[in-house]
């Protein structure tokens, strides 16, 4: 794959979650491979794509409003990485998948970055590796007092 058609493949699935839940659920299938590996920001690996429909379907509905905005790109062999700002409103439960934490709404506007770097194979993401403002999140949501 070329470098153009590698960052407009990592366009399209932010591109689709601004269009909302129904979108997204349906750019993954068509984006992701079937064997698709994530290791997500809390550290609990996603399996396949009806696990990772699962954790976009959570975050949906912790955040119904989500919006996603692209800050840089950068593409390397197989691989992009992408850094961008997430938006949301905290409407819904927002479950910690290792924990099983379950943290209720708080209607609190939040916004974080994320780094993203997905590989590449055969035109589809077959791994992805995620981290985010975890620490900001929280003290946003206003469950960890601000530092200093």
């Amino acid at each position: 794959m070329s470098i153009k058609e590698i960052k407009a493949l990592g366009r399209r699935f932010v591109g689709e979650l601004n269009k909302g839940k129904a979108a997204a659920m349906a750019a993954i299938d068509g984006l992701y491979a079937p064997n698709l590996v994530h290791h997500s920001g809390t550290g609990d690996d996603i399996h396949g794509l009806k696990d990772y429909k699962q954790y976009w379907s959570e975050v949906f509905s912790a955040f119904p409003d989500i919006h996603v905005t692209f800050d840089d790109m950068v593409v390397e062999g197989d691989k992009v990485a992408t850094r961008f700002t997430f938006t949301g409103t905290h409407k819904g439960e927002l479950r910690d998948r290792k924990s099983g934490v379950v943290i209720p709404p708080t209607n609190k506007k939040v916004t974080m970055w994320a780094i993203n770097i997905n590989r590449f194979a055969d035109g589809k993401i077959m791994e992805s590796w995620e981290r985010y403002d975890t620490l900001g999140l929280m003290q946003q949501l206003g469950l960890i007092p601000p530092l200093g």
